[in-house]
């Protein structure tokens, strides 16, 4: 039992100690960086072209899972690659990239995991200068979706139909018209002997009425 009190429980307290004195030194320096949070923004704008370059070298050295983090910052991947986050924060510094040597500093002393916000901030805006030009280039080759297929498709058919001449009649067949005029000179031929007989009878005689 003295053993335990006199070794062990200073151990846990100097510990829990030394835990509370991390989390009251990365508090203070969260709420510090979230003061100048809106000068570092107007910054990093300001100095975009002085800094494209050297962070776009940056970000090519980083492996594959930081620069994944970098274009999707999370508290969870912050706290699992904290020794790679704590590297890109210390090459940030070097190159004076707004925000990123109060960060750096009170990284290394109470760890990237316990000041989240403030290293979400500087990846965020360091993605800002990753160009990625793959994703554009894989939708212009893209094919087009049925709804395009089809758009186009009814444009072609509607461009056929105005561009198509108007058909005149067929003329109806010889035979036909033929016939149609044999029979006509028929009619013609019945009805006029029958007419000329109606014309050439005689008036009928008038007989006196004897009273």
């Amino acid at each position: 039992m003295g053993y335990w009190k006199s070794k062990v429980v200073p151990l846990f307290k100097k510990a829990f100690d030394k835990n509370t004195t991390k989390k009251l030194a990365a508090s203070e320096a969260t709420k510090a960086f979230d003061e100048s949070k809106e000068g570092y923004t107007k910054e990093i704008e300001d100095k975009k072209s002085d800094l494209q370059t050297k962070v776009v070298e940056i970000y090519n050295s980083l492996s594959t899972e930081i620069k994944g983090l970098v274009k999707e910052p999370k508290e969870a991947g912050i706290k699992k690659q904290s020794a790679s986050v704590q590297s890109l924060l210390d090459e940030l510094a070097k190159i004076d990239f707004p925000g990123s040597k109060l960060v750096s500093e009170a990284a290394s002393k109470v760890g990237p995991g316990l000041i989240p916000g403030p290293v979400i901030f500087i990846l965020e805006n360091v993605s800002t200068f990753i160009v990625t030009e793959e994703p554009a280039a894989a939708a212009d080759d893209a094919p087009p979706s049925t709804e395009e297929t089809k758009d186009r498709e009814i444009v072609i058919e509607s461009e056929k139909k105005e561009e198509a001449p108007e058909t005149a009649p067929e003329p109806a067949p010889v035979a036909e018209v033929v016939v149609a005029v044999e029979k006509t000179v028929e009619t013609v031929a019945v009805t006029a002997p029958e007419t000329a007989k109606v014309e050439e009878a005689p008036a009928a005689e008038v007989k006196p009425v004897v009273t």
